[in-house]
């Protein structure tokens, strides 16, 4: 296990100067948890390593605005439909959707089926920051995104992405 009992005992600086000093495949490993693109993944890692957490936030969010749209889309195929479970990450999914969880079947029975007309629009898994969310907030902002053009939608995704990425990496520098 990379944390042991006395992980709660750390501080953010001695939190950051493990992530800067695990070995790079380890790193990367820690990362792709938080981002399924590859290619986020190697220019975080090889940035490393951090003075402080803004600066690698500041770096994460530089990374994935400099990729392409291909490097999102395999970002996006990493997460599990909204209101299902899986994907790279599923304990992650499963803290992200809770609320959703909890919307009953009928909820997540249309949501399943926008995902289906979304995915069929678009290409790829409808993305959006869950947590904190209900089922009728996804729903609701599913529906209003279907009214995007693909180029539009695609770049919206990738800034949920982003949050997700930024969510995750905090939650890994917290846990």
């Amino acid at each position: 296990m990379w944390r042991d009992s006395s992980w709660c005992r750390w501080g953010l600086s001695e939190i950051l100067a493990w992530f800067n000093d695990l070995p790079r495949d380890e790193a990367e490993a820690r990362l792709h948890a938080c981002c399924g693109s590859r290619q986020w993944v190697a220019g975080v890692a090889a940035r490393r390593p951090y003075a402080d957490i803004p600066a690698l936030m500041k770096a994460a969010d530089g990374v994935w605005s400099q990729l392409a749209p291909s490097d999102w889309l395999e970002a996006f195929a990493a997460h599990p439909r909204i209101g299902e479970s899986g994907g790279h990450s599923p304990d992650s999914s499963q803290q992200e959707q809770s609320r959703i969880m909890r919307g009953g079947d009928e909820k997540l029975t249309v949501l399943a089926d926008e995902n289906r007309r979304y995915e069929a629009r678009f290409g790829h898994v409808f993305l959006i920051s869950a947590s904190g969310r209900t089922a009728a907030d996804v729903l609701a902002a599913l529906r209003q995104r279907m009214l995007n053009d693909p180029v539009t939608e695609v770049q919206v995704a990738a800034e949920e992405q982003r949050k997700i990425t930024r969510l995750r990496l905090e939650r890994m520098l917290h846990a």
